[in-house]
């Protein structure tokens, strides 16, 4: 295995999310429940919207915020209790009123092979209105500035078996 970094990795930009597995977050099979990954993917989606501009004060004065329209995840690796996850995020377009990013789950560091992968499809929606508009133009600048190319695995949905 190398030791440089993928090819996808974006752009410095956006900060690396943190988060310990709370023991409540354990399910019966003594590991991390399938819920929980898609919550921490959750707390780095809202750390990729403060970093963009989106966080808790624009929604407040705009009324608009990211909905997601669709997700993919990948459980990977099991996780146990305790464990600090790092969350790695990636923009892979932006255009006007879309933004579709990913995020690659990590047990410590971000090196080696994600333990979950999560691929999303937002909008920009004005929620009074109940429709997507146009994201600000500095905050479409700001993702657009970070778009890299997708992985291998980006973009693809469940295999049959």
């Amino acid at each position: 295995m190398s030791n440089h970094p993928p090819e996808h990795l974006p752009p410095e930009g956006l900060p690396l999310f943190r988060r310990t597995v709370q023991d409540d977050w354990i399910d019966y099979n003594g590991h991390l429940s399938e819920a929980y990954y898609v919550l921490v993917f959750g707390f780095a989606t809202d750390a990729l919207m403060a970093a963009a501009g989106l966080g808790p004060s624009y929604r407040e004065r705009s009324g608009c915020s990211l909905y997601t329209v669709e997700t993919h995840v990948r459980y990977l690796r099991e996780v146990a209790r305790g464990t600090e996850l790092t969350v790695r995020t990636t923009v892979l377009g932006v255009d006007g009123k879309k933004l579709r990013f990913l995020h690659e789950m990590f047990a410590g560091e971000p090196t080696g092979e994600p333990v979950a992968t999560g691929e999303q499809f937002t909008l920009h929606v004005d929620r009074a209105a109940g429709r997507s508009v146009p994201l600000p133009e500095a905050t479409r600048a700001f993702l657009a500035g970070l778009v890299a190319p997708a992985p291998p695995w980006a973009g693809h949905g469940i295999r049959e078996v």
